[in-house]
């Protein structure tokens, strides 16, 4: 099997036990952050729906620049459009991956504000990262929807709520 064949497997795992966070996303509670250093849990969860399209982003360009407007975050509150701006961009990353070989992974990728480097990446370890970021930033939604005594679904198993005992 081809890398960029297995990046997209992992992708589509992702999605598919993403998408049940975003059927429980509090759309009450749009403000709510555990601690004052924390991001609230619309940036949160709109972080985590983008990082879906991150494949195509690293794919057909060779840096994301904060300084030029690379990055536009989006702000969505409910659920409904979330989940729809999950689909547009796991089917838009899904395609950059398909139609992606492998010999491209191995080209330069960065992450910069103008002349400051924050990273520098192949393009694999950068849609490694992209896939990283998701499981990291889905885990912190977890802890947000205990705190809120909203039940966990199952991720790489069975949660504590979704268990029968």
């Amino acid at each position: 099997m081809k890398i960029v064949e297995l990046l997209a497997k992992e992708l589509q795992n992702e999605y598919q036990i993403t998408k049940e966070f975003i059927a429980k996303f509090p759309e009450k509670k749009t403000d709510y952050k555990p601690h004052e250093k924390s991001m609230d849990i619309t940036t949160l969860t709109n972080h985590i729906v983008e990082i879906f399209s991150w494949p195509a982003l690293i794919l057909t360009t060779d840096k994301l620049d904060f300084t030029a407007g690379d990055y536009k975050p989006t702000s969505f509150t409910s659920v409904q459009d979330l989940q729809k701006k999950l689909d547009e961009d796991y089917q838009s990353g899904e395609k950059a991956l398909k139609n992606a070989t492998d010999e491209e992974l191995n080209n330069n990728w960065k992450i910069v504000a103008g002349d400051t480097v924050y990273a520098d990446y192949s393009k694999y370890e950068a849609i490694r990262h992209a896939l990283n970021q998701i499981t990291h930033h889905r885990a912190q939604l977890g802890v947000y929807y205990r705190l809120l005594e909203i039940s966990l679904p199952s991720s790489y198993g069975p949660s504590a709520d979704s268990q029968k005992f």
